[in-house]
């Protein structure tokens, strides 16, 4: 029986937003985001520590202002899995490091132990995601929407911006009647030593090509695990999506 391993949330934080600059400091009933993001985070059962990885003091003095922990990362770092590796260095002391969203005040903490799970009991595992069912033709030919294809066992097979598979023998508008669709859910868990391994791997032609970072993974012959979720995320990109998310919290209040 393996150990219980110890697992930490990292949440990536950039200031400099470019539709949404400052966006992590944003106000949502009486809180910031980035708070909202570290508190849910911190509720999830197999989550033993939340650390916040940001290159800009501002956002530090904030999640030290309402009792959390922050590291500092370099402003160069080119995307929130680098801030996150970049943080997981001095984590040594952490089995299993989970990538969580800044921008996702939202987000249920049951699925972070759904995500959590498999690499908790199956030492095999190297690195894991969420994914979801898509609904809707909408979500289906929407390619800001990710999609992914699984494997038999689970595996994620490949991601994309196209609709994925093509159902050769019917017409695309009847294509959800005829095959279940995932789209995907950026939440990454990550054995920390592949973590390590994974920042350092040279980026990859299908990478570029669909700006799609885990493909980086699956390129260099590793595997992700995912698991299909119920639950839903609600990011926040622009201001009318932090409209929307206060205005679904002040109802809740």
């Amino acid at each position: 029986m393996m150990p219980t391993p110890r697992t930490v949330v990292v949440i990536p934080a950039r200031y400099a937003s470019q539709r949404l600059p400052a966006k992590p400091l944003a106000d949502i009933a009486g809180k910031s985001m980035i708070q909202h993001v570290y508190e849910r985070a911190g509720q999830a059962s197999l989550v033993a520590e939340v650390v916040v990885a940001t290159d800009d003091e501002r956002v530090a003095a904030v999640v030290r202002g309402f009792g959390g922990r922050a590291v500092m990362t370099p402003a160069s770092l080119q995307s929130g899995t680098d801030r996150v590796a970049f943080a997981a260095q001095s984590l040594e002391s952490a089995d299993i490091i989970v990538n969580v969203q800044g921008d996702e005040p939202l987000i249920e903490p049951a699925m972070i132990d759904q995500a959590i799970q498999p690499l908790a009991t199956d030492g095999t595992i190297v690195a894991g995601t969420l994914v979801r069912q898509i609904e809707t033709g909408a979500d289906l030919a929407n390619p800001s929407i990710v999609k992914v294809v699984l494997d038999s066992k689970g595996y994620c097979l490949y991601f994309s911006r196209s609709t994925i598979p093509f159902v050769r023998d019917h017409n695309p508008a009847e294509w959800l009647k005829h095959h279940t669709y995932y789209k995907h859910i950026g939440l990454y868990v990550f054995r920390r030593e592949f973590l390590m391994r994974y920042a350092a791997l040279p980026q990859t032609p299908l990478e570029l090509a669909e700006k799609l970072e885990q493909l980086r993974i699956l390129e260099h012959g590793y595997r992700i695990k995912a698991v299909v979720t119920a639950y839903d995320t609600t990011p926040v990109d622009t201001q009318l999506d932090l409209e929307h998310v206060r205005s679904i919290l002040q109802a809740k209040q």
